[in-house]
């Protein structure tokens, strides 16, 4: 298998999802700007769009795919057996926990915005909403199992279009909305729900050549169902870290007005990096590792792990440099239009440059996890995300006074960097993964590569700034050529240095 292959199929639908996902964004920002009816949206989403994350984004293959390919290698009906019963049992577990959040919707909402109590509009509204998305949580986490079995037979491609249904309804749920003079709010999260179950469909079908369901509800849960269940939990917690984090800023930022929506738009542009850079990474990577410490490949192993920390690092630095750099001006040309200010877009652009400095270490921790997870050790990643969780609410609460919801991305991306270095502290300590001085060469020649680029960007944005004006009806497309530009640029030179070559990433 070649490693940057997969993650360019991988990457290449996360890409289309995500660029639909900036149009339906900039519609939503277009029709609701910063409103009351956008923040109690964005939290109504919030909820079981972070358990999408948490499990469609890499969790809940952290715990399925090694225990699946442990299976498939004693044949095929032990593999089928298990998939039956997990599948079965999380049926039942997820109606469950969907019925028991529609009764305690105004609890969920109190507990992920609290600073929406003191008003009653904006509160109730949050809660309605919420009730309405809510189920979609119950079929998109039966979608990643089905991505689970692709993935576990190396076919990554409609795991990874999936959220492209999910995008395309929302932006005709607007369009219909603009048309008919529609409620945008509640048909938004009534297309939040329709997606879900066409997405769960879509999955059911193209999985079936590797995996026919069979559900068998039956009251006694087998000894190997049991213990994957143990790990699942603690590995969506450590898996999902940053998922997590999101999830407690925006808890955090509903005390202070519009905050949650600057947080919100700041989080949609920097996921894509991530999506790219440690999600996509750290899907392809997982059933390789799983299998090569199943079969004991030391060889193998390290190999495995030191193109993932590089394919990982060679796509994260440049966006990490990308999103400081020029934070302001990729809000402005994404959002800035119709009710999204120029106050808004300072704002939202102030978040994504301290989330910026994060973004390595966002997909560094990824990948790093996957090193635990391929060996079904799931408590050691479990202890680090507990602490990096701590460390960014201890950060955020004791700075938010002073500073506002901007230390919110100032906490996550301090909090994730130390989840980073114990990570490497602890891999090196255990003996599991061992830095190559190959893969050190190859990381100075991508910051060298990523520097080269920056200049450029740095002279783009400055000989262009007239053009990339809040009023500039063409603003997107001079962003989108600078782009463009430096991104060749940076590809170039990374070839030039011999990064970029294909058979570096062969993990045979």
């Amino acid at each position: 298998m070649n490693l940057l292959s997969s993650t360019s199929v991988f990457s290449f639908y996360t890409l289309i999802s995500r660029i639909l996902g900036y149009l339906r964004d900039i519609l939503i920002a277009v029709f609701l700007g910063a409103s009351i009816f956008a923040d109690a949206f964005f939290v109504a989403f919030r909820l079981p769009n972070t358990f999408r994350r948490l499990f469609a984004e890499g969790t809940f293959n952290a715990a399925f795919i090694p225990s699946y390919t442990s299976h498939s290698i004693r044949g095929k009906n032990s593999a089928k057996n298990f998939a039956d019963e997990v599948l079965s049992l999380l049926t039942i577990v997820l109606f469950f926990v969907v019925i028991i959040a529609e009764i305690f919707t105004p609890y969920l909402v109190y507990l992920i915005a609290p600073g929406f109590y003191e008003n009653t509009e904006k509160f109730d509204l949050a809660v309605e909403l919420t009730r309405i998305t809510f189920p979609f949580l119950f079929f998109v986490s039966l979608s990643s199992f089905f991505s689970g079995i692709l993935n576990s037979n190396n076919k990554f491609a409609a795991a990874a279009a999936i959220p492209i249904i999910l995008n395309v309804i929302l932006i005709f749920a607007l369009i219909i909305s603009y048309n008919f003079n529609l409620d945008f709010a509640k048909n938004l999260s009534l297309g939040v729900t329709f997606s879900g179950i066409i997405q769960l469909m879509f999955l059911i079908f193209v999985t079936k050549k590797y995996y026919k369901p069979s559900l068998n509800f039956k009251m006694s849960i087998s000894r190997k169902v049991n213990l994957f269940f143990k790990k699942l939990l603690p590995s969506i917690f450590s898996s999902g870290v940053t998922q997590i984090n999101v999830l407690v800023g925006t808890i955090i930022a509903s005390f202070e007005t519009s905050a949650v929506s600057y947080l919100y738009y700041a989080d949609r542009i920097y996921q894509i990096n991530l999506a790219i850079a440690g999600i996509a990474v750290g899907a392809v990577s997982l059933p390789t590792l799983s299998k090569a410490f199943k079969k004991k490949n030391s060889l193998k192993i390290s190999k495995i792990q030191n193109i993932s920390i590089e394919l990982s690092l060679l796509l994260s630095i440049p966006a990490s440099l990308g999103l400081i750099l020029a934070s302001e001006e990729i809000v402005n040309a994404l959002f800035g239009y119709g009710s999204f200010t120029s106050e808004d877009i300072k704002l939202t652009g102030k978040a994504l440059k301290f989330f910026g400095y994060g973004i390595p270490a966002f997909a560094l921790i990824k990948v790093l996890s996957n090193f635990f997870f391929a060996r079904n050790d799931t408590k050691n990643p479990f202890y680090i995300s507990v602490f990096v969780v701590f460390l960014n609410i201890l950060i955020s609460l004791i700075f938010f006074k002073s500073i506002g919801f901007i230390i919110i991305p100032i906490a996550t991306s301090i909090s994730t960097w130390a989840g980073v270095a114990i990570y490497v502290l602890l891999l090196k300590k255990t003996k599991v993964f061992s830095i190559e001085i190959n893969l050190i060469k190859k990381v100075f020649k991508i910051i060298i590569s990523a520097v080269l680029m920056s200049l450029g960007l740095l002279y783009g944005l400055d000989y262009f700034s007239a053009n990339l004006e809040y009023y500039n009806k063409f603003k997107s497309i001079y962003l989108m050529f600078i782009i463009s530009l430096v991104t060749t640029i940076y590809l170039i030179s990374c070839y030039l240095l011999g990064i970029l070559k294909i058979k570096n990433y062969k993990t045979n």
